[in-house]
């Protein structure tokens, strides 16, 4: 199986390109063992020591490592777990977390309009980089936005969200104040 690397702008985190589907929708962020735990391939890439995320991408999977020093030995192993796993055609999940979503609640015209304008504009941009923006909430004014993948922790992605993302969403939606983080 062809994997390829990538680096990303954040520098602890390396992105896997597998040429195949890896999330048919949506994408999937972990940051320890314990969360991961309906994962099989995300707890084989935590139990290789020093990873620090785990980033589900629909063509890719992103790792973030302790210390991007450490790269040069991880990155193998990193191929082999993901190697191991796609051939095999192993499940990505053993079983499906019920996550009840009190926000399900019906969107109003301006939420709905935020998260297309992320799904088709911020979205693809940020996923070539590593990462991914998910849209939380829209409250008083402010989106706020959780960051994952590449995009968790690294060092331009302040300039992304204020510079990119919300001159953006303030140009197309008006009602848009500020974006922040979670």
């Amino acid at each position: 199986m062809l994997i390829e690397t990538e680096n990303t702008p954040n520098p602890a985190t390396l992105k896997f390109l597998l040429h195949r589907p890896v999330m048919e929708q949506d994408s999937c962020f972990f940051v320890n063992k314990e969360e991961a735990a309906d994962s099989p391939l995300a707890v084989a890439l935590f139990d290789l020591g020093p990873v620090t995320g785990v980033f589900f991408g629909q063509d890719f999977v992103s790792v973030t490592a302790e210390n991007p020093g450490i790269w040069s030995e991880l990155e193998p192993k990193v191929i082999m777990v993901l190697s191991d796993h796609f051939e095999s055609d192993a499940p990505l999940f053993v079983k499906t977390s019920e996550k009840a979503d009190a926000k399900q609640a019906e969107d109003n015209d301006i939420v709905i309009q935020i998260k297309d304008l992320i799904a088709t504009r911020v979205r693809p941009a940020v996923a070539r980089d590593g990462g991914d923006i998910v849209f939380q909430k829209f409250e008083d004014g402010i989106v706020y936005l959780s960051m994952r993948g590449a995009c968790s922790g690294c060092p331009s992605s302040v300039a992304t969200l204020k510079q990119g993302v919300e001159s953006l969403l303030k140009h197309f939606v008006p009602e848009v104040t500020e974006v922040r983080a979670i």
